[in-house]
């Protein structure tokens, strides 16, 4: 891999068994010769090169494969089939609340948290005062994180997952139970850790929030990989996708990858892909990813 790629994947599939019954499941122990479940593929084929220091957008409807695709990047879970690289340490936030004990303090939790995310005893110590200073929950530090509001957790959850100075920064749609003040106050913590060569990558349906804060997207359907282009031509088809009638969502669908093919038939240099894209490109490197990213499909 590429030292100025961070994330690699390619082809890669997921697959879940789904049973009728919980019965079936002893059933295919005894008789292995058989299956009894259904085949759902949370996945299929997906290949990304995400470079350093750019931060991306994952959008797609309910159930589109986002969160199936963050954990596998995490290693939370195993790909069914194809490769994934990462390259650097990954700090992320998949779900509210994610490796807190609800029984410890948050005082505690700060601790145990930065364990499991690879720090020492030392390093979280330095960095304790500055985690709490920024969750901001006041005298709950001493206070059991079951007796939390959702907003609260995501503070101290994002305190502290940002604290570790990650190469990957992954946030699945934590913020979202955040007050405004809050999400500004990680916006720019997002924007510090980027400007340090950090990678991010943030789920949310809120499309503002792409805009905002993302260069490129990626555009998820059904485990599909739809689109890979700057954020706010991910965000037009996003649109589109979602506020098509049922009974044109497949014609949609069809229409974005035709799209993309008609695009990459007819580029013939970075530079041209970064005009048709509209691409804001700071440096002549992210034209060249952008090109990539779009070729790989």
């Amino acid at each position: 891999m590429a030292d100025d790629i961070v994330i690699s994947l390619k082809n890669v599939s997921k697959v879940f068994k789904r049973y009728r019954h919980p019965a079936d499941r002893l059933k295919e122990i005894f008789f292995p010769g058989k299956s009894y479940a259904t085949k759902f593929w949370a996945l299929k084929d997906i290949s990304l090169s995400i470079p350093r220091g750019e931060t991306w957008g994952i959008v797609g409807r309910n159930g589109a494969g986002k969160s199936t695709l963050l954990k596998i990047i995490t290693g939370t879970l195993q790909p069914t089939s194809g490769t994934l690289q990462v390259n650097g340490r990954v700090s992320a936030l998949l779900e509210l609340g994610s490796g807190f004990n609800p029984e410890f303090t948050g005082r505690q939790n700060i601790s145990f948290n930065g364990r499991l995310l690879g720090l020492t005893p030392i390093e979280i110590e330095q960095r304790f005062d500055h985690i709490v200073a920024f969750a901001d929950i006041g005298d709950f530090l001493e206070q059991p994180v079951k007796t939390y509001s959702s907003g609260m957790r995501a503070r101290l959850a994002f305190a502290v997952a940002s604290s570790v100075e990650p190469d990957i920064l992954i946030v699945d749609e934590v913020l979202a139970v955040g007050d405004a003040a809050f999400k500004r106050k990680c916006f720019s913590r997002m924007e510090t850790i980027r400007e340090k060569g950090g990678t991010i990558l943030f789920v949310s349906h809120s499309v503002g929030s792409v805009l905002e804060l993302c260069d490129y997207g990626i555009l998820v359907d059904a485990g599909e990989n739809l689109l890979v282009a700057d954020a706010k031509t991910v965000i037009t088809q996003y649109q589109r996708l979602i506020y098509a009638p049922p009974k044109d969502v497949q014609i949609v669908k069809r229409e974005i990858l035709a799209g993309i093919a008609a695009d990459n038939k007819n580029i013939d240099s970075k530079e041209d892909l970064s005009e048709k894209k509209n691409i804001k490109t700071p440096s002549s490197s992210k034209k060249q990813s952008a090109t990539g990213k779009n070729n790989a499909l």
